[in-house]
């Protein structure tokens, strides 16, 4: 028998006991510690950094990963990587700030695209007459005529669950009763006295990072709650690859991706409930989006062979799964529909972005850019739309930034260089004391560097630049953007010449998607009539900062539209018309997935979008002359890869 161990997290107190041999990680993971994990538990991102107490600094020596993450002065202080050090004995270790999630800023708001309310779940409200020896059909038949006659539906189907408590329902009731139907053609409901006012329905973003959920009342359409929460998988794994590979070890590790994400969908139920005074067994549906992977797991489908070429998704279409089967704790004869995907990296979460943005009728032609922690890529009207994904997240998101964090509490969220003084004025979220840099900051980090000179356009950092901020380190030069007096660690915070070159790689990507799609469709940047930007990260970020950088192309800032969760908002459209459901579908088998690793100019593409804002600075007429005010423009021009 496998001896056990206790952790005790500091500063919370929390003790959680584990098996000898077991990872800090995993023990956090048990007790629900709030530990960030970028990377899944692989030591590759360092960014689940505790500190061991001093006494018990003997408790194991430093792995390879740990020698590299962590620097000499971390090491002396006592750091570990939670996923590197296993515990083989009781441990006091406290988790630093710095190590935290916080409270996360979840986007959950989006367009409101109308649609005509037109919902699967429908409720019949009967008055039946009483068994006689003169009539002495069955209950189940009574009930079912009195459907046909009253409302014209035939050849209803009729759970064995629910069949076994029929009998007792109809006499308890006296005959009188609401029948729930799903589809007027399946039975999953029936209730005592007239509850036809009462038809509610849930609909859920599954994100990579949070999911985000929505409590509708299917009478009326209306939004009655809304919440949101960092997706439970999240220690797994931070992106979809990590998290394939975690499930490929076994059936028991796939399950147990699936019940974490469950949970997490049903915290957020019980949330929205609580909420409101509707109880679980009144929500009769529930619509889910997200990306294939997320799709997959969630079904708890084998996600394999998605991470491998040629990147099939297992089910392309839409289906429809009884809610018991899934763990989720709505009515327990509810439907849980899931939206259709397109391709293995372009999931449910694209169909409902599209359909929310109404892309696929619109005469214009329309850019849509989903950034999140893979950014999805759309160009077309209603005539085409061609779609693709790009690797952009793990950058935006912290990951190989030295002091990269998600959007949560304390993080740098907004930045301007001054560009005589080079003084730095930031903006955090929450108003708190600076504890990291999120995404949208990195954004603005990188126009103002290169507005005020600090980097030329191929993101090399200027030697010559005289303040105390920017600084010559082992490994190259960085930027100061908060001293440590002003921290909630007590350290400098900085951005340094990797950071800016993991930035250029995720805009690069998004930039490659997007020119790709633009030559698949034989157009150029005046040509596009509207940019779409939604998701969470891209209701944050300045436009004019992200084009300056050529996040996406050249277009004047008045075609640019925020759309929040456009995702969420597809979800909810499908959760309140049966009509926009079938559009779904049409969306799906419509849309044209192009796969960038096979375009043949690829390469030299990525290259050129590595350039801030591009190689072409051609392309980028109005970046080109702010910098020649500026006195910013290169004297020669950068290479341009054909």
């Amino acid at each position: 028998m496998d001896s056990e161990v206790e952790v005790i997290f500091q500063p919370e107190g929390k003790r959680v006991r584990i098996k000898s041999g077991t990872t800090i990680l995993e023990g956090a993971k048990l007790g629900g510690v709030d530990l960030t994990s970028i990377c899944g538990g692989q030591g590759t991102c360092g960014k689940c950094k505790v500190v061991i107490e001093k006494e018990e600094r003997n408790a194991g020596s430093l792995t390879d990963p740990e020698k590299v993450l962590l620097s000499p002065m971390e090491i002396s202080a006592g750091y570990r990587l939670a996923c590197c050090m296993a515990v083989n004995s009781h441990l006091t270790v406290r988790i630093p700030e710095e190590s935290r999630t916080g409270r996360q800023r979840l986007q959950v708001e989006g367009i409101e695209t109308p649609v005509k309310l037109k919902p699967l779940i429908n409720k019949y409200f009967v008055k039946l007459l009483t068994p006689t020896l003169q009539d002495p059909r069955s209950d189940l038949d009574r009930l079912l005529d009195e459907l046909q006659v009253r409302y014209g539906l035939e050849n209803l189907k009729l759970s064995y669950n629910l069949l076994q408590h029929l009998p007792l329902i109809l006499r308890d009731s006296e005959w009188e009763i609401t029948v729930v139907v799903w589809n007027n053609d399946t039975i999953i409901g029936v209730e005592s006295g007239d509850t036809t006012h009462r038809i509610f329905g849930y609909a859920v973003d599954v994100g990579t990072t949070k999911l985000a959920g929505y409590l509708l009342d299917l009478n009326t359409g209306r939004v009655m709650a809304v919440d949101s929460l960092m997706n439970p998988q999240i220690p797994y794994g931070e992106d979809v690859i990590t998290r394939i590979t975690y499930a490929e070890r076994s059936f028991d590790e796939q399950k147990e991706l699936q019940q974490a994400v469950v949970s997490g969908i049903n915290q957020i139920l019980n949330r929205l409930l609580d909420k409101t005074d509707v109880n679980p067994e009144e929500v009769y549906e529930m619509i889910a989006v997200g990306n294939t992977a997320m799709h997959h797991l969630f079904l708890n489908i084998c996600p394999k062979y998605m991470a491998l070429s040629p990147y099939p998704p297992v089910i392309r279409r839409g289906i429809n799964v009884n809610a018991e089967n899934i763990g989720m704790k709505i009515n327990p004869n509810g439907n849980i529909h899931i939206l259709p995907v397109i391709a293995g990296f372009v999931g449910a979460d694209a169909v409902a972005v599209i359909l929310a943005t109404e892309i696929y009728k619109r005469d214009e032609l329309c850019l849509a850019l989903d950034v999140g922690t893979n950014t999805e890529v759309f160009l077309g009207n209603k005539d085409e739309i061609f779609a693709c994904s790009c690797a952009s997240g793990p950058a935006l998101e912290g990951a190989h930034i030295k002091q990269g964090m998600r959007a949560a509490t304390g993080a740098i969220e907004k930045v301007r260089i001054d560009p005589g003084t080079f003084e730095v004025k930031y903006w955090t979220i929450d108003n708190a004391k600076p504890c990291g840099i999120c995404g949208s900051a990195m954004v603005d980090i990188l126009a103002e560097m290169l507005k005020v000179g600090i980097i030329e356009v191929t993101g090399t950092m200027n030697k010559n630049i005289a303040s105390p901020r920017l600084r010559a380190v082992e490994g190259g030069l960085e930027f100061v953007l908060s001293w440590g007096k002003e921290t909630s660690t007590g350290e400098d915070i900085v951005f340094t010449q990797k950071d800016i070159r993991e930035i250029q790689l995720a805009k690069a990507a998004i930039h490659t998607g997007t020119m790709a799609l633009m030559r698949k469709k034989g157009i150029v940047e005046k040509d596009i009539d509207i940019v779409f930007i939604a998701g969470a990260f891209g209701s944050y970020i300045d436009p004019e900062n992200a084009r300056i950088i050529g996040m996406y192309p050249e277009t004047p800032l008045e075609k640019v539209r925020i759309v929040g969760n456009a995702a969420g908002t597809g979800a909810r459209m499908a959760l309140a018309s049966k009509t926009a459901r079938k559009t779904a579908e049409e969306i799906s088998e419509k849309v044209t997935y192009v796969e960038l690793a096979a375009e043949p100019n690829f390469q030299a593409e990525f290259f050129n979008s590595n350039v801030l804002p591009y190689a072409d600075l051609s392309r980028y007429p109005q970046t080109s002359e702010l910098l020649k005010k500026l006195g910013k423009y290169p004297k020669k021009p950068p290479t341009y890869f054909h």
